[in-house]
């Protein structure tokens, strides 16, 4: 099944679709995902590229990826690369059907020459400034023309041919559609079609100091191709009637243009301008950090291809834009990672427990269950010995009633080994309890009483001969808010940065085999959560990101809601 199938939330999309096939209006469905070269793609893009191909993978379409590259100051081929590969991790190929809107420059340029011949784009002096301010007008005024808009067509093309031969400096002369400066819609008030760049383009060098807008590039790039349904976010809806001018004042192929709400994510920001902020201020580790909500950071936290697009086809598709619980893609996540991460044992906070009656030079091995979800997955051996390192927070030596753990006098399961009492423990000098004291049960070997006794407790624990130490790194929100950029006057958004987003353990105990794992590899911690192995560790001092918890926050809520109804 595609992506937009199982989504019932883009029928409003397949709708008109449906209604331009039935029409002859277009006899196929060809989509597109067109992204500028000038940063990484994060999750709000996946749930683009998630619409795009998926709704012309449903139609029997062909799907494009087009880099529409036209300001040659922020893009380069880092990102080119960086966003295929983002693609085909999300689990989309778009086959031969790669493009630059840079090959269409010299065509472009032609359109807009037809433009100008047709007396609807002229060559004007004012700069950005002085035109924005002195003749754009005002939402509720309107515009006035530029003293440069009844140049004649002969002037202009003159003035046109020589900004793109380099004859004037940067930002002397533009090119400008000339349509309607009394229109409400601003983007119509002589939009800019070209402006003078002296920039090297990392494609193709120096042959351009003129660079055509991103407005006129997309409708212009999508008619090249095919296109016939261009499907964008809610932010292009103001962008439709200039994209739909461009397209009939040229007389081309005309893709018809439907927008959809953008993911907006609770707890995180999803815009290349605040997370380029967060980046260049040093405030995250870069574009891969685990806290970002970009698919290099979503990546290297642990998160699956699987469980992002799970979780775009449950937000659905809407006109109306709302915000997402970042708890719902969580709980996509465990649910896809239930399924596949196998379990191990892991201690974050290690306790030392000496178990005063084993002998002391024995070791045995315990079958352990790699993923009771998947019996293929099958078992591996444990090592077990006299000592061994629990969690610190499954003992207390004066416990509350309702803690089960570990304490003096109690017994407790050791998962897949044996029964323990505890029956001492050892304080250093400040009082602080360092090592606990207990006896085992060697009838109780797989963690069963053949006398039926109940034990109330199961705890992990790892064999201390054999630990591997591990670095362990913590996420939590990035932000304290739900909306990050709900700041008062005068604030940055960055006042809301949670300052706890990350915790570094340093001296956790892991079993042996979950030493062996590859950075990307995705376990689970038993009790604790899921964690991926990170790039940053070694053979002899793994780290690993914590993924997710085990508790389902989002299940929760959703039960509650169910209540309350």
């Amino acid at each position: 099944m595609s992506t937009s199938e199982a989504n019932p939330g883009t029928d409003f999309i397949r709708a008109a679709i449906r209604e331009d096939l039935a029409s002859g209006r277009f006899d196929e469905v060809v989509t597109r995902f067109p992204p500028e070269p000038n940063g990484y793609l994060h999750i709000g893009h996946a749930k683009a590229v998630c619409i795009s191909y998926g709704i012309a993978e449903d139609f029997g379409g062909r799907y494009h990826l087009r880099f529409d590259d036209s300001n040659p100051e922020k893009e380069n081929w880092e990102f080119v690369e960086a966003i295929k590969e983002d693609i085909r991790w999300l689990g989309f190929d778009w086959g031969e059907h790669e493009y630059f809107a840079s090959d269409y420059f010299e065509r472009l340029y032609e359109m807009a020459r037809s433009l100008i011949q047709a007396g609807k784009a002229y060559v004007c002096d004012l700069t950005q400034e002085a035109f924005a301010r002195e003749y754009r007008g005002t939402i509720r005024e309107p515009g006035k023309r530029s003293p440069y808009a009844e140049r004649s067509v002969e002037e202009n093309l003159d003035l046109f041919a020589r900004m793109r031969a380099g004859e004037f400096p940067d930002g002397a002369r533009c090119l400008r559609a000339k349509i309607d400066m009394t229109s409400p819609n601003m983007l119509l008030r002589d939009p800019v079609m070209y402006r003078i760049v002296r920039q090297h383009h990392y494609r193709l060098g120096d042959d351009w100091c003129i660079y055509p807008t991103y407005d006129f590039i997309h409708g212009q790039s999508d008619s090249i191709e095919g296109i016939t349904f261009s499907l964008c976010d809610l932010g292009f809806e103001i962008h439709r009637p200039l994209y739909d001018w461009y397209c009939e004042n040229l007389g081309i192929h005309h893709p018809r243009q439907i927008e959809f709400a953008r993911l907006n994510l609770t707890h995180t920001v999803l815009s290349k301008r605040w997370l380029t902020q967060l980046v260049e201020r040093g405030l995250v580790s870069g574009w891969d950090d685990p806290r970002m909500p970009t698919l290099k950071g979503l990546r290297r936290r642990g998160y699956t291809p699987e469980a992002i697009r799970d979780f775009c086809r449950r937000i659905g598709v809407a006109k109306a834009a709302s915000l997402n619980q970042v708890e719902q893609l969580e709980s996509c996540l465990r649910e896809d990672l239930n399924k596949r991460a196998p379990r191990f044992m892991a201690v974050l906070k290690p306790l030392k427990v000496v178990i005063e009656n084993y002998p002391g030079e024995q070791v045995e091995e315990f079958d352990a269950v790699n993923n009771p979800e998947d019996p293929a997955a099958g078992t591996r051996k444990v090592p077990f010995s006299r000592e061994l390192y629990i969690e610190r927070d499954d003992f207390m030596e004066d416990p509350p009633k309702k803690f089960f753990r570990l304490s003096p006098g109690r017994e407790v399961r050791l998962r897949y080994a044996y029964l323990v009492t505890c029956t001492s423990v050892v304080k250093d000098e400040s009082g602080n309890v360092v090592e606990v004291r207990c006896t085992y049960d060697p009838e109780t070997r797989g963690g069963n009483a053949p006398d039926g006794r109940k034990v109330k407790s199961t705890m992990h624990w790892v064999s201390a001969p054999h630990a591997v130490n591990a670095e362990v790194r913590l996420y939590e929100h990035l932000f304290t808010k739900e909306n990050p950029l709900d700041v008062g006057e005068g604030e940055d958004f960055t006042v809301n940065l949670n300052p706890d987003s990350m915790t570094v353990l340093g001296d956790c105990k892991i079993e042996p085999d979950l030493a062996k794992r590859e950075p990307g590899d995705r376990v689970q911690f038993e009790r604790l959560g899921y964690f991926c192995a990170d790039p940053d560790g070694t053979a002899d001092r793994p780290v690993f990101n914590r993924t997710v918890t085990l508790r389902d926050t989002w299940a929760r809520m959703q039960k509650q809601a169910g209540t309350a109804r």
